[in-house]
């Protein structure tokens, strides 16, 4: 496992600031400017490094022990954690002693010896160390030594549990932990329900620059400060955020305008909180955002507020005194204070003669009221001075606020302590050397949770140093806060591989088949074999393999599934071979080479059973090099080999691609559909579309352009119905250059396809995976706004829906892992999909992605039931009609042929309604009668009913 960038670390426990982008593991290219994240419309919050949490206060136990489990978290690589000899699993389990932000955690083996390695785990959370919660990530890590890292979408939690369920090599029944960390995350994104947003000056007559813009979830839509009138105000300008209610706050996300405008992108900042709006406290954060339109985000000490201002001081380009924003969002929880009834509080000290400075004031709710050590007697009591709340009863405590006197400064608290108890007699430290700092605003402490019926707080110093005093208006205390609710479709927890899957293809018995290259997180340097991971999602189990005897590297190449099922794998790393795996026997045997050496080509399974392929530069040399030949096509039959088409040239399917070395960019990852008449059309990622013929010596013909889209380099197309091809996202360019949101329907009627642009994706997006859906709707995932390879910098985490009917898009759940170059999504067989995978840029590159995510999409999520196809045949010839059984009326059938997936391109998927007449018993399907439309092999035939929910699927070749 590799650390996913994901998450900034924001543990409460921390003070201090830290400016959050995400940035590469490895060096960026110099040539990527974008350093930021943008999440969709409604939350723009930025993607930052995940680090490992300190240790501090930290107790681990494990269910057994040769040697102690608290070597595990020791930071001493040298020694280990080595469970007893009792049956798996075994099961070691930290205690943070505090309710932290977790994102994930890494594994090292012991270093002495492969025995104990730990195999298939799983990672499960808890509150309590009783109860523990579903897993938030299963998988299986590799058998070796290397470090292995584990991630997740950000928990709010107190304890972590390690489950080894296997010895990676069946070698006992002991495991063993060498070191064990936890990786931090970012509290959630608050909801803006209510908010309302001001500024000291917004754009109100040249055009529409309501400070409301930067909360209306519409990234077109901004705030900006006046301009139209001179002069124009100066800087600095705020922008004051009212959520209308109490949250315990720690971070803003800033989105700069979407525009294409850069005027007023926010450079120096500061920002601060307060409860009323009018008493600000001390800054919580100051800093320079980039002159840059990714989304940045700030993390700060938590917060009460009610009300957050950024200041903006500078403008990041000096390009005037402007500033905006097309979004901002706050990040925190719920705010966490306990309710005070019952309470009583003494102190060591209280002023009742010249004032009514009575302890009691700091629970009466009423700021103008104040607690004050005595002062008007002689002596004056010295400091320190100590504030005590019994709350009549253990309750967890895991935080204080403090709020001054308002009228003066006089005995406001500087350095201070805090400690519980259970009965005033014995007490616990929890903050030993806190400091307030000498401002009239509300202040929060957070602490590791404790239940505690007394509190205390002790001013060891005055703020202002201005005499022997203390004082306070209200003292509130603060429980456990906070977790993350899931919003539009259901995202599982990670599942761990070997590997990075940077391939995939689903098989006709439910399992995924994945693999990387000759190693499982690099793909340079090698050849000659390959790494592959098969996920069985009936079982959770992941299992590795080292594929040598076909003598290839199968890193980049082409895919194609045949109609019996057997997947054809070409070039790549070892661009002339072809492997061929059969997963009726799990066998891979070598096939012919093909006539040309190839890399990045596109391979599509033709209506008489054979593969075109065509293109494929990055390997085998690059076409057009000095004039040379382009990567023209050729064709695969399982009877007699590759057969060259010499006519069906790759010239005009070529991008523009600014890259110099011939074809090397500008003929990868064709986006191919197979069509009736041996013909393939190529509607992509060129602007020009192509028709392909494949008898003889093969031909081309042009199909007209993709109405006024320019190349769509990384972009993809899926056939969502008979003859109906979405196109969406893409770059002028493989890499370096901003990706686009535009989206197109194509419809192919005979030899002619018509172009027609419909509402664009929220999201700019190359890189990225687009699945069709039983219901036809078509599911887009990951990418990139500006695609750079081996990096996750502006990777955008919310997936899209595309409605056919509609042709819109709608948001839904984000993932925990970006899903950059080198990703892959499949549908499953279920009507989930199947997401992983990323990076394969060397050890320790941070964006490598060992895992994959399932996606339940929003049709399954609170479903109690589902329709169920009672009986339909295993096979079914072109234009035949069938007959299926179900247990409920059935709105709609569809069939779905089985994927293939890299990068970003899957010519397999497709998607066909299938007529339907009601008879006794079921219901009759037509197949298409045409196998250029129906191609032969192992498609998905799912029922859906009336309320949009799909069946699982069953199963059905079609030949």
């Amino acid at each position: 496992m590799r650390v996913r960038l994901a998450a900034t670390l924001s543990l409460c426990l921390l003070l201090g600031t830290a400016v959050a982008l995400h940035r590469s593991g490895r060096a960026a290219p110099a040539a990527d400017p974008h350093a930021g994240h943008i999440l969709p419309t409604a939350v723009p919050v930025a993607v930052t490094t995940a680090l490992p949490l300190p240790h501090t206060g930290w107790k681990v136990t494990a269910d057994s022990g040769q040697t102690s489990a608290a070597k595990a978290i020791d930071g001493a690589a040298g020694t280990a954690w080595l469970s007893g000899t009792t049956a798996l699993p075994h099961r070691l389990a930290i205690d943070t002693g505090n309710r932290v932000a977790v994102s994930g955690l890494t594994y090292l083996p012991r270093a002495s010896t492969a025995t104990g390695r730990i195999g298939r785990y799983r990672v499960q959370t808890s509150d309590n160390g009783t109860t523990w919660a579903a897993p938030v990530a299963t998988g299986t890590f590799a058998d070796d030594a290397t470090l292995k890292t584990v991630t997740f979408g950000t928990v709010i939690t107190r304890y972590v549990r390690l489950v080894a369920v296997t010895e990676a090599g069946n070698r006992g029944r002991q495991v063993a932990a060498a070191e064990v960390d936890l990786l931090g995350g970012t509290d959630p994104a608050l909801p803006r329900t209510g908010w309302t947003a001001t500024a000291d000056s917004q754009e109100t007559a040249a055009a529409n620059g309501a400070a409301a813009n930067a909360l209306d979830g519409d990234t077109r839509s901004i705030w900006h400060t006046a301009y139209s009138v001179a002069p124009a105000a100066p800087l600095p300008h705020t922008f004051t955020v009212d959520m209308r209610v109490t949250n315990l706050v720690s971070g803003l996300s800033y989105l700069p305008r979407q525009d294409g405008g850069r005027n007023g992108l926010i450079g120096r900042y500061r920002i601060e909180t307060s409860m009323d709006g009018t008493t600000w406290g001390p800054a919580a954060a100051t800093g320079a955002f980039i002159d840059s339109q990714d989304a940045q985000t700030v993390t700060f000490a938590p917060a009460l507020a009610r009300f957050v201002r950024i200041t903006a001081l500078s403008e990041a380009g000096n390009r005037g005194p402007w500033s905006s924003a097309a979004e901002i969002n706050l990040l925190g929880r719920p705010d966490p204070t306990l309710a005070r009834t019952g309470w009583t509080v003494t102190a060591d000290s209280e002023e009742t003669a010249a004032e009514n400075g009575r302890a009691v004031n700091v629970l009466d709710g009423d700021p103008a009221t104040i607690w004050h050590s005595a002062w008007s007697a002689t002596p004056v009591p010295g400091l320190p001075h100590s504030v005590t709340v019994d709350l009549h009863h253990a309750v967890p405590v895991g935080g204080l606020s403090y709020l001054p006197r308002p009228a003066s400064p006089n005995g406001r608290i500087g350095r201070y302590r805090i400690a519980t108890s259970s009965d005033a007699t014995t007490w616990t430290d929890r903050v030993t050397d806190g400091v307030f700092a000498d401002n009239p605003a509300r202040q929060t402490v957070i602490f590791p949770p404790a239940t505690a019926r007394y509190v205390r707080l002790t001013a060891v110093t005055e703020a202002g140093t201005r005499g022997p005093w203390s004082s306070a208006a209200e003292l509130d205390l603060l429980g456990p806060a906070g977790s993350v609710a899931p919003k539009r479709g259901v995202w599982s927890a990670p599942v761990g591989f070997p590997l990075v899957p940077v391939a995939a293809a689903q098989l006709p018995n439910g399992r995924i088949l994945t693999w990387s290259a000759f190693k499982a997180d690099t793909f340079s340097g090698g050849g000659g074999l390959t790494l592959t991971a098969t996920y069985d999602p009936a079982t959770g189990v992941v299992t590795q393999r080292s594929v040598s005897e076909t003598g290839h590297d199968m890193f980049c190449p082409g895919i194609a599934t045949l109609p019996d099922g057997r997947i054809v794998v070409t070039g790549g790393n070892n661009s002339e071979k072809t492997s061929i795996y059969d997963p009726a026997t799990d066998a891979w045997t070598a096939g012919p080479a093909m006539t040309t050496p190839r890399g990045y080509q596109a391979s599509a399974t033709l209506g008489d059973g054979r593969v075109f392929t065509v293109g494929g530069s990055w390997s085998g040399g690059a076409g057009g090099v000095n004039g040379g030949r382009h990567k023209a096509g050729e064709v695969f039959s399982p009877a007699t080999g590759w057969t060259a088409l010499p006519g069906a040239d790759a010239a005009p399917m070529l991008t523009a691609d600014s890259n110099p070395n011939g074809d090397y960019r500008k003929d990868n990852h064709a986006w191919l559909f197979a069509w009736s008449g041996g013909r393939v059309l190529q509607a992509g990622p060129s602007r020009a579309m192509n028709w392909y013929t494949t008898a003889g010596t093969g031909g081309v013909s042009p199909a007209g352009v993709r109405g006024d889209d320019g190349d769509a380099m990384n972009g993809n197309a899926v056939m969502y119905d008979t003859g109906k091809i979405l196109t969406v996202g893409g770059a002028p360019n493989y890499e370096n250059n901003d990706a686009t949101a535009n989206a197109y329907v194509l419809t192919i009627a005979g030899s002619t396809v018509t172009t027609r642009k419909i509402a664009p994706m929220a999201n700019a997006r190359a890189f990225h995976n687009s699945v069709v859906l039983p219901d036809g709707k078509v599911a887009v995932f990951g990418g990139q706004n500006y695609p750079v390879p081996f990096s996750d910098n502006t990777a955008v985490l919310q997936a899209e829906l595309f409605d056919p009917v509609t042709e819109t898009f709608s948001p839904l759940s984000p993932a925990a892992m970006p899903r950059t170059y080198h990703s892959v999504a499949l549908l499953m067989p279920d009507g989930r999909v199947f997401t992983g995978g990323g990076g394969l840029c060397g050890a320790g590159c941070a964006t490598n992605h060992f895992d994959a995510e399932i996606f339940t999409p929003p049709y399954l999520v609170g479903v109690k039931s589902r329709p169920v196809i009672t009986s339909a045949p295993t096979t079914a010839a072109n234009g035949s009609k069938i007959t299926v059984t179900t247990d409920k009326s059935i709105k709609s059938f569809a069939l779905v042929r089985m994927g293939t997936a890299t990068h970003s391109v899957d010519t397999d998927q497709r998607r066909l309604s299938l007529p339907q007449v009601a008879v006794s018993g079921g219901y009759q399907l037509t197949i298409p009668a045409d196998p250029g439309v129906a191609v032969p092999g192992y498609w998905m035939m799912f029922a859906v009913d009336a309320k949009g929910v799909p069946s699982i699927a069953r199963t059905i070749r079609v030949f």
